[in-house]
C-alpha cells in the first residue's frame, strides 16, 4: 500500500512540476486545471523533443558555417554515448518490447545533462565573440530543453506503471535511483571531442530519442498514422 502511495505521490509531484502550455496540471481537477492524459504528455514531449533536435542541428549547422565554412568535415566520430545500445532504424525499433525502448531513452537523454552543461560553459567563455553570444544562448537553451523532456519522460513512465502497461523497473522514480551523466563517459572521453563533435553527437542522439518516443507512443497507443 505504502509503494502504492509513493508512486501516486510521486506522479503528482512530477506533473504538478511539468509546464504546460494551456493551463497548470493538477491532479484532482479544480477549476482551471487540467489533468492530461497519457497521449497529452506524449505530444508534449514529442513536441519537445523536435524543438530540441531543431535547435540543435541550427546550432550545429550554424558552428559549421563560422568555424569550417569551406572544409569538408566527413570523418568518423566517436561519440561518448557509443556504449548506448540503439535500433539503428525504426524496424528495428519496433522490436523492441515498451520497456527496453523507454530504457534507451531514458538513457539517451541521461547522458547528456553534463556535458551540455560543459558545452554551454565552454562556449560562454569562447573569444570569438561573434559567435560567442548566439552559441552559448543556443547551448543554454538546449540544457533547459533536455532538462524538461527528462521530466516529462519521467511523468510517462510514471503514468505508464500506474496503468500497467510498463513494468515497475523501467526507467527512475527517486533522486537515489538517478544515473548520473557520468555514468556514461570518462572525462578523457568529453576531453577529446571539440565543440563540433559534441554538436554533432547531440544532434544524432536528439533526433534518436526524437523518433524513439514516436515509436514509443505508437506501440503504447495505436493510431491509423502509426
Amino acid at each position: 500500500m505504502e509503494k502504492v502511495l509513493f508512486a501516486v505521490l510521486t506522479l503528482v509531484y512530477l506533473e504538478l512540476s511539468m509546464r504546460v502550455v494551456s493551463a497548470p496540471i493538477c491532479s484532482y481537477g479544480q477549476a482551471g486545471c487540467h489533468v492530461p492524459s497519457l497521449a497529452d504528455l506524449f505530444e508534449r514531449v514529442i513536441q519537445q523533443s523536435s524543438r530540441m533536435h531543431s535547435v540543435s542541428s541550427d546550432l550545429h549547422s550554424e558552428f559549421e558555417q563560422y568555424f569550417f565554412p569551406r572544409k569538408n568535415l566527413i570523418r568518423k566520430r566517436k561519440c561518448h554515448t557509443y556504449d548506448i545500445l540503439t535500433p539503428e532504424d525504426k524496424e528495428n525499433a519496433q522490436k523492441l518490447g515498451r520497456e527496453q525502448l523507454t530504457e534507451v531513452i531514458v538513457r539517451l537523454l541521461q547522458a547528456w545533462g553534463e556535458p551540455l552543461s560543459e558545452l554551454y560553459q565552454s562556449m560562454s567563455q569562447d573569444q570569438n565573440q561573434d559567435f560567442n553570444l548566439y552559441s552559448s544562448n543556443k547551448a543554454l537553451e538546449i540544457s533547459g530543453i533536455l532538462h524538461e523532456l527528462k521530466d516529462g519522460v519521467t511523468i510517462i513512465t510514471e503514468k505508464m506503471k500506474l496503468l500497467g502497461v510498463l513494468s515497475n523497473t523501467v526507467g527512475y522514480n527517486s533522486p537515489e535511483s538517478l544515473v548520473p551523466s557520468s555514468a556514461f563517459y570518462t572525462q578523457a572521453d568529453l576531453d577529446s571531442m571539440d565543440h563540433h563533435d559534441l554538436l554533432y553527437c547531440f544532434r544524432r542522439d536528439s533526433n534518436k530519442a526524437k523518433n524513439y518516443l514516436r515509436i514509443l507512443k505508437c506501440t503504447t497507443l495505436p493510431e491509423p498514422d502509426c
